[in-house]
């Protein structure tokens, strides 16, 4: 067979860097310096200081670069989601081909449409109460088994599976897989745990238990790092709202420390990575070897402290009951002793009263003296104050009683009226009187 034939063309040939650079000149001839404004996607900070990012819209995106004199220059901390206008200049980065934007000042333009989202829905929850620290519970400290929801296909399955493995060995992990990026992922998520939750409320009594699958006492929610657009899934509505129903603490280990979803919020206690949430549920089992070591040697002293005590009790017991007789001494011997101690308080109890009485004998007339003549006293206050009462003592200081025929007394001058027929009360006897008519004066 023989090679093909080409047809010989006039164009000129390029080297690829001589190309990258001619297209490099003309995009700057035609479009420098250029101002766009998107959405962040994917931003990171090297540690040079130099930024990288992509800005994107309805109908595209493009690769951006920020060096460090220009990212020490922001005055905010640029985030995936916000919309932002920047200046720059259009360039190709000639080891790749690839077209990219290298940014020299960057603003805030607005949020982007799917930050705006998660603030949005975010604010709702909260009102609801979903995010309320009183509703957060407190990790169980030995669980019987550990629920997990993540992909098959996650690095975070690794990495909480080895930390569980090397901390608990003995506690059972059940794996209940979804996908955790993309448009059927929180769906996934959901049926997920509803799963778990069966498992949770089978050791609660809640519901018939499974001989194959162990009660599950907390739940790990985990995936790793990404962009908000890969970590969307946690920022649905019907997930959180799931999340909230659940009957046993959940730990929220999504994305890395930086990254903070509805989910963080939703879950008990959250953690900055998949791997610090196994290790939250899991306290190593070392340690409580440990504790366990520690407990059994306490055990064993205070049996062996129990042990000795009830020894010298039982060789006491043998002792006294070897010699009966001893024993039978010492108890008559108490016994009379309180008889005599019975004797004696008698006595001197008899004597006591039989003083007592005494005493009262002699006070008593005394008494009876003294109580007379007060009451002597009193009678005789009483008889001169109902002497100063008696009214014939006021009639002797000139004054009289009038009263009417028909003995009413009169006190009031308008009680009376003229040819009425009076009668004065004096001190040695009673006069008629008559009244005369009134002066006009």
């Amino acid at each position: 067979m023989s090679a093909p034939e080409f047809p010989v063309s006039s164009a000129r040939i390029w080297q690829v860097g001589a190309l990258c650079r001619a297209i490099a000149d003309a995009l700057d001839a035609r479009f420098n310096p250029v101002a766009v404004r998107g959405e962040i996607s994917g931003f990171s900070r090297a540690s040079s200081g130099h930024c990288y990012l992509s800005l994107k819209d309805e109908s595209g995106q493009i690769r951006c670069a920020m060096f460090r004199r220009a990212a020490s220059l922001l005055d905010f901390s640029p985030r995936d989601g916000e919309l932002v206008e920047v200046r720059g200049r259009l360039g190709v980065y000639e080891p790749r081909g690839d077209l990219q934007l290298i940014v020299e000042s960057m603003g805030r333009a607005g949020q982007g449409a799917l930050f705006e989202q998660f603030l949005k829905l975010k604010a709702k929850l909260e009102g609801e109460g979903l995010f309320e620290a009183a509703r957060k519970r407190a990790l169980p400290t030995m669980p019987r088994a550990i629920g997990l929801v993540t992909s098959l296909g996650a690095a975070a399955l690794h990495d909480v599976v080895t930390a569980l493995q090397r901390r608990v060995p003995h506690i059972p992990v059940v794996l209940a897989p979804a996908s955790v990026q993309g448009a059927n992922a929180p769906a996934e998520l959901v049926a997920a745990l509803s799963n778990l939750y069966r498992l949770a409320q089978q050791g609660q009594g809640l519901e018939p238990d499974s001989a194959d699958k162990p009660a599950v006492d907390v739940i790990l929610l985990v995936r790793g790092g990404g962009s908000m657009e890969d970590l969307w899934a946690f920022n649905d509505e019907r997930l959180a709202r799931t999340m909230a129903q659940s009957p046993v603490p959940i730990v929220c280990g999504v994305g890395h420390e930086t990254d903070f979803t509805i989910a963080d919020f939703v879950a008990d206690l959250r953690a900055p990575t998949p791997t610090a949430a196994a290790e939250l549920v899991a306290e190593p089992r070392d340690l409580w070897l440990g504790a366990l070591d520690l407990l059994q040697g306490r055990l064993d002293d205070a049996v062996t402290r129990v042990l000795d005590s009830q020894s010298q009790r039982l060789d006491l017991a043998a002792s006294r009951l070897g010699r009966p007789s001893a024993l039978a001494a010492r108890q008559r011997l108490a016994l009379a002793g309180q008889a005599q101690r019975l004797r004696f308080a008698a006595e001197h109890a008899t004597r006591q009263c039989r003083r007592d009485l005494q005493q009262l004998e002699l006070a008593l007339p005394q008494q009876m003296r003294r109580g007379l003549a007060g009451m002597q006293q009193r009678l005789e206050r009483a008889a001169l104050r109902l002497g100063l009462l008696d009214p014939t003592l006021v009639l002797q200081r000139g004054y009289a009683w009038l009263s009417d025929e028909e003995g009413r007394t009169i006190t009031q001058v308008g009680q009376t009226f003229a040819g009425q027929a009076l009668q004065a009360t004096l001190a040695d006897g009673k006069v008629d009187l008559t009244v005369s008519p009134r002066s006009k004066n």
